[in-house]
């Protein structure tokens, strides 16, 4: 049987999973789990996942990695589904495998190209474990960056998503420590023929004013900037051990709407933080329509052992989920609102393998029947219809 890889958590995990496919081609029946450790939730997926691939290929070798793989390795080692564990930073190795050197670069889905250009984090936020399975911030040299989209662009990628786990880190461990919007430039002037460049969620205190013109002003860079913002009171902000406050994500959204107005804002944000009191929380809500976040990622707090916010006064579970669900449907209601007024626009789509497709904003929009994977369609958003444009 052809080797499974299982990728849960975020689009950094989803980039190395396409690597790995390529690197286990060959390695016969196997299937990887490439865990997430982010939340308690996240634990909880994994095993869950791990318990349902040996259901699923009882005979498979079933290998776990990934950042819970590092964190909860004990716990994990010690299910029974699991055959093995790889450190989170041996798992591109293909010596970690046993397979054959040299490996070249994943191929893209049929539809974007993933590519990790930073991996770890150098910062200390006191509700995270990610810097204890991903270890301290690493960059991707520009040259490689730039032979990775090429190998990309030569399949067919239509669109090419910068990835990381704090990606507004890249460079500061390279000569010289170019910012992010060096390489987001460099992507761009070295290949006319690459027709959309998406990030992932950055850091909004680290955007170098080369990024920002980048944002305002070219095309090809997608008018969607993901915010890791977590959230919307500055003592929280400050609990957290965050770098911003409030007004610092309020100005930045405020002078990229000025220049670029169609630009869509998403955000993390973490409902019922340890010490959050309803002020907190109606600032944390508010902050939702102050910025027009209109893809909102809402997590209730789950207290992560050995992180300094679990010993902090925690709020109680139902008041977290019952915070969570507000916000939600708070993101919702923008969401619900920004969708209608796309109605009667042209729109660029990018054909998923589902019969949707992406608009540059990242509005998703239900496509025709018979649209083929990896198309950039022309399209005049006629309506609005479970979630999705039509």
């Amino acid at each position: 049987m052809t080797p499974e890889i299982v990728s849960l958590g975020c689009r950094l995990n989803i980039a190395e999973s396409e690597r790995m496919k390529v690197m286990l081609a060959d390695a016969g029946d196997v299937v990887v789990v490439n865990s997430c450790a982010v939340t308690s939730e996240a634990v909880r997926q994994t095993r869950q996942a791990i318990r349902k691939a040996r259901r699923a290929r009882p005979d498979a070798r079933l290998i776990v990695t990934g950042c819970a793989a590092e964190i909860e390795r004990d716990q994990l080692a010690a299910m029974p589904e699991v055959d093995g564990l790889i450190a989170n930073d041996a798992k591109l190795d293909p010596r970690s495998w046993n397979v054959p050197l040299p490996v070249a670069p994943a191929p893209p889905t049929r539809t974007r190209a993933f590519i990790a250009v930073q991996n770890g984090c150098d910062h200390a936020c006191t509700f995270c474990v990610i810097p204890q399975g991903r270890g301290a911030s690493r960059s991707m040299a520009i040259a490689e960056v730039l032979r990775e989209v090429e190998h990309h662009l030569d399949l067919g990628a239509k669109e090419v998503v910068l990835t990381g786990v704090d990606v507004t880190s890249w460079g500061h461990d390279l000569q010289d420590n170019p910012p992010l919007g060096a390489l987001v430039g460099a992507v761009l002037d070295a290949f006319p023929r690459l027709a959309r460049l998406r990030m992932s969620s950055l850091d909004g205190i680290e955007i170098d004013e080369k990024l920002f013109e980048l944002f305002a002003s070219e095309a090809r860079l997608m008018p969607h900037l993901h915010l890791s913002l977590q959230h919307g009171h500055d003592l929280i902000l400050k609990r957290m051990k965050r770098r911003h406050s409030r007004s610092d994500a309020v100005e930045l959204v405020r002078r990229l709407k000025d220049r670029r107005p169609e630009i869509a804002i998403g955000a993390d944000l973490i409902a019922g933080f340890p010490t959050e009191t309803d002020e907190h929380h109606a600032a944390n809500l508010s902050i939702i329509d102050e910025l027009d976040i209109v893809h909102g990622h809402i997590f209730p707090y789950s207290p992560r052992p050995g992180t300094p916010a679990a010993r902090m006064p925690q709020v109680d579970r139902a008041l977290v989920k019952a915070r969570a669900a507000e916000m939600r449907t708070g993101v919702a209601k923008r969401r619900a609102a920004w969708l209608t007024s796309l109605v009667g626009e042209n729109l660029s789509i990018l054909a998923e393998r589902d019969g949707t497709g992406y608009a540059p904003n990242y509005a998703r929009v239900d496509l025709a029947d018979g649209t083929q994977a990896g198309a950039l369609v022309e399209m005049t958003a006629c309506g609005v219809e479970g979630g999705l444009l039509r």
